[in-house]
């Protein structure tokens, strides 16, 4: 076995012989045209760039080159990097290689704004605080996922969609908290509800929905109006819970799929959503998701408290 020393001298040799014999057209991922970043090989022996190949394997679980099935490929949800393709390129082309890096950091760092062109999954309702699982199969939204964890920031917009726009003027950003891989490509994703916002324009990036957004924030009171909005919230909340112990089998049904009623919060203006309770109270309603979109755009804790405490009184006078 070669020592430190000759291993090094093997390398310099090799190196005036490899940028002679190769070009930067050798090293270019057949899919996007461009110099190879993190390049796989797969089964079949092709090589391309990982984000690429997963592109394409969000459509068919075929090679895009030879067409040869990689469903067990797919399956085991691992891409290892072709070492050796890295080692020549570094060594041969270490520049363009640094501005490859360069271009893919800038992509990742404008994927990782959250008020401008964020992803807006158009599907349900979505509330803060609130669990929100979905099944991903849609090749955009596959690839809107996993842009959102390689970005780092893990979030996206949920909308729903509303009569004459691609989707309404208010959603919820939502948190991934952990993705489950199916076989086929198709994953379960676990998501929970952070703040609202309101769609300020919007636009479309590889087939997903984007949007410029503005944070929503409920408006603070003080003094006897901060007096007069505890009061309503105490006996919204007790409402709430005599609503929870109704005993009858929807109700039932409810608390077994989405948990007990959430406890009071100390500060009832703490966060800029207001009580989680509420939003929880809100998903589990019988309620029309136009009426709980106009719930959710609403920035005056007083005037939801009081529809939620409308809401209550009515179907609490309903018979079991």
């Amino acid at each position: 076995p070669l020592d430190k020393e000759e291993e090094t001298a093997a390398a310099n040799c090799t190196q005036p012989f490899l940028t002679e014999s190769l070009s930067i057209s050798d090293l270019e991922c057949s899919l996007c045209i461009r110099m190879f970043f993190e390049p796989v090989t797969t089964p079949c022996g092709h090589t391309f760039c990982k984000e690429c190949l997963e592109r394409c394997l969000d459509h068919r679980p075929n090679c895009p080159l030879c067409k040869q099935s990689l469903r067990e490929y797919l399956k085991a949800g691992r891409y290892s990097p072709t070492v050796l393709l890295q080692d020549i390129m570094l060594a041969t082309f270490p520049t363009q290689l640094a501005e490859r890096r360069e271009l893919h950091q800038a992509e990742m760092a404008e994927l990782s704004n959250l008020t401008k062109n964020i992803p807006i999954f158009v599907c349900t309702m979505a509330f803060p605080g609130i669990r929100c699982p979905l099944h991903v199969f849609e090749p955009r939204y596959r690839l809107m996922i996993r842009r959102c964890q390689e970005s780092g920031t893990r979030r996206f917009g949920m909308c729903i969609y509303e009569n004459g726009k691609s989707f309404a003027d208010y959603g919820c950003m939502l948190e991934i908290r952990q993705v489950g891989l199916l076989s086929d490509g198709r994953s379960l994703v676990d998501t929970i509800g952070r703040q609202r916002f309101r769609v300020l324009s919007r636009g479309h990036k590889d087939g997903y929905h984007t949007a410029d957004i503005k944070y929503l924030e409920d408006k603070k009171v003080s003094g006897e109006e901060l007096q007069e909005l505890q009061c309503l919230h105490e006996s919204t909340y007790r409402l709430a819970q005599r609503f929870c112990e109704h005993g009858d089998l929807t109700s039932r049904h409810i608390l077994m799929q989405h948990g007990p009623l959430p406890e009071k919060e100390e500060d009832i203006q703490a966060s800029a959503d207001g009580p989680k309770w509420c939003w929880w109270l809100i998903s589990i309603l019988p309620l029309d998701p136009s009426y709980q979109l106009n719930l959710l755009s609403c920035t005056s804790l007083r005037a939801r408290l009081s529809q939620l405490q409308h809401i209550l009184t009515a179907l609490l006078q309903q018979p079991p």
